[in-house]
């Protein structure tokens, strides 16, 4: 004879894998039904730039990994020289435009500008952008000592920062630099943005007093190449040679 607690437990058991298989078996093809351990199957993945716990494996309790040492970000090699922020003079020296005064990069340089310098420095290059208005000093390109400022001071400015003005390194690339630098160089004749047309309709043979890069020959080499994948064998700590990306030929 079977024992009352037996029967009433085989009857759990046979009313409790039914349950399971009437919810496992749906007739609904979405419904995965029930899993036992779902993590096994679906892991539960880190998001880089937030976290709910602590994570104790990396540091400061952060999902994102610090970057090692002197690495650099993908695609961004050649977005910073080896010239120190403070050398401003060794890069007007030294860093050398690998583009030539063209039509075509004039105009882009414009576009570049306007785009994002103007609110600083106006669209006159006098100082007299919304921004500049509130905050003052911010130079005119045309007077004193900013008039002779050649491309590779304006370069290295652009990608450093200097005085009150941000670093805009990371906002524009190597390239875009190069002609904003260019069309700076075309309000320092104090004309304004009509310069531009001027210097286009004369051609680029205009520009030959314009700039050091322009009066002297021998500072025009390396033409195409700037080293865009040299690196500093003493990184951060600067040297003299111009790593400011690689030009395409226009």
């Amino acid at each position: 004879m079977t024992h009352p607690l037996t029967l009433s437990l085989r009857v759990s058991a046979l009313l409790l894998s039914l349950g399971l298989a009437t919810t496992a078996c749906t007739h609904d093809g979405n419904d995965p039904g029930v899993e036992y351990a779902p993590e096994m199957y679906e892991s539960i993945p880190y998001e880089p730039l937030s976290q709910t716990h602590f994570n104790p494996v990396n540091a400061f309790g952060i999902n994102e990994r610090t970057p090692a040492n002197g690495t650099v970000p993908r695609g961004k090699l050649n977005y910073f020289d080896h010239i120190p922020k403070d050398s401003v003079g060794i890069a007007e020296r030294t860093l050398r435009n690998p583009y030539a005064y063209t039509k075509a990069n004039l105009e882009e340089g414009k576009v570049l500008y306007t785009r994002i310098c103007s609110h600083c420095h106006g669209e006159q290059g006098n100082g007299q952008g919304l921004v500049g208005l509130k905050y003052k000093g911010v130079p005119n390109y045309a007077t004193g000592y900013y008039k002779n400022m050649n491309d590779g001071h304006i370069y290295h400015v652009i990608q450093w920062g200097r005085n009150r003005m941000m670093p805009h390194g990371s906002i524009v690339n190597p390239e875009e630099r190069w002609k904003i630098a260019m069309y700076v160089r075309v309000l320092e004749r104090g004309e304004g943005p009509e310069a531009l047309s001027k210097l286009v309709a004369k051609g680029p043979t205009s520009t030959i007093n314009d700039s050091t890069e322009m009066k002297d020959a021998s500072n025009q080499a390396p033409v195409g190449q700037a080293q865009a994948g040299t690196g500093s064998a003493t990184s951060g700590q600067g040297n003299t040679k111009a790593n400011n990306g690689t030009a395409t030929p226009q």
